[in-house]
């Protein structure tokens, strides 16, 4: 390969095959220790060392904390452009979209994010309002209550079936958790206020409409996304509407480990990857 950077030798023949991959989609199975975080860090790298300006790259990882790790290294192997990347987590890119394409979905610009200790309490304010703290009759707590919201939405699944899958202590309260989490539901549409559950519903919901799905998905010419193993439905769902039209999107995960069940992560993302991506690329490393 002509004019190959010194940084690719530290990369062994799979990890190199994977950073220099040219377009389309790529899947990256990458078990604990195979160096994925380089792999991925120097992807980056590479695709600015080819041309691709920092601010048309998206990078979705699980912690803020990775994705600076990641962009880090990317900047230190001699790509300052790294540090226009939009990095972070699902949430903060959300988060981020929404203040500029939300009208469509009924958001202003300067909607309000609870963090999940103010959406819990939320939740514990209006359980007690409407009378669900009776010490006669057992009630969870609101962290459990917030927990159990969580899993309907991310899951797409009915609360009966996620109170008996998931939380069979907790199907007398049925008839309780549907009214509260109606009344919440409410509350944060008349204050114009989102928890990070809604991030992911009103950012998927969003692409659901033609014109906004096509201006989003024009500002990043990659997608790259880690930790795929742990994404759910929604996320699966927001990444394939993002890259209708252009496929370049890359994604490294474990098949074997999946540590976001709570947020109803599901394996079936990355296993379907490859019938879901046309022309998909797949590399062990």
């Amino acid at each position: 390969m002509p004019d190959t950077p010194d940084w690719l030798s530290h990369l062994n023949s799979q990890q190199r095959a994977a950073v220099v991959h040219d377009i389309g989609p790529l899947l990256i199975i990458a078990g604990a220790g195979t160096g994925k975080t380089n792999t991925l860090a120097y992807r980056v790298a590479w695709l600015i060392r080819q041309g691709v300006p920092g601010g048309r790259i998206l990078l979705l990882t699980f912690t803020r904390r990775a994705a600076q790790e990641m962009l880090n290294r990317a900047r230190s192997v001699g790509q300052p452009e790294a540090s226009r990347v939009w990095g972070g987590t699902f949430h903060s890119m959300a988060n981020r979209l929404l203040r500029t394409y939300g009208r469509v979905v009924g958001l202003q610009p300067d909607f309000t994010v609870m963090d999940e200790s103010d959406s819990a309490d939320m939740l514990g304010l209006i359980r007690a309002q409407l009378g669900f703290t009776s010490k006669e009759k057992r009630f969870p707590r609101k962290a459990t209550v917030r927990a159990i919201y969580s899993r309907v939405v991310n899951s797409r699944e009915p609360l009966e079936r996620v109170l008996k899958k998931d939380y069979p202590w907790c199907e007398q309260a049925e008839e309780g958790l549907r009214a509260i989490f109606n009344t919440y539901t409410k509350r944060k549409a008349a204050r114009q206020v989102l928890d990070y559950d809604d991030l992911l519903l009103f950012w998927n919901h969003a692409l659901e409409d033609a014109a906004v799905a096509d201006a989003m998905s024009a500002r990043f010419d990659h997608v790259l996304v880690d930790e795929y193993q742990d994404t759910n439905i929604i996320q699966a769902e927001i990444l394939q509407r993002l890259r209708q039209k252009n496929h370049n999107i890359t994604v490294v995960g474990d098949d074997a480990q999946s540590i976001y069940s709570f947020r109803a992560a599901t394996i079936q993302n990355i296993l379907d990857f490859p019938k879901q991506a046309l022309r998909s690329f797949v590399w062990v490393i």
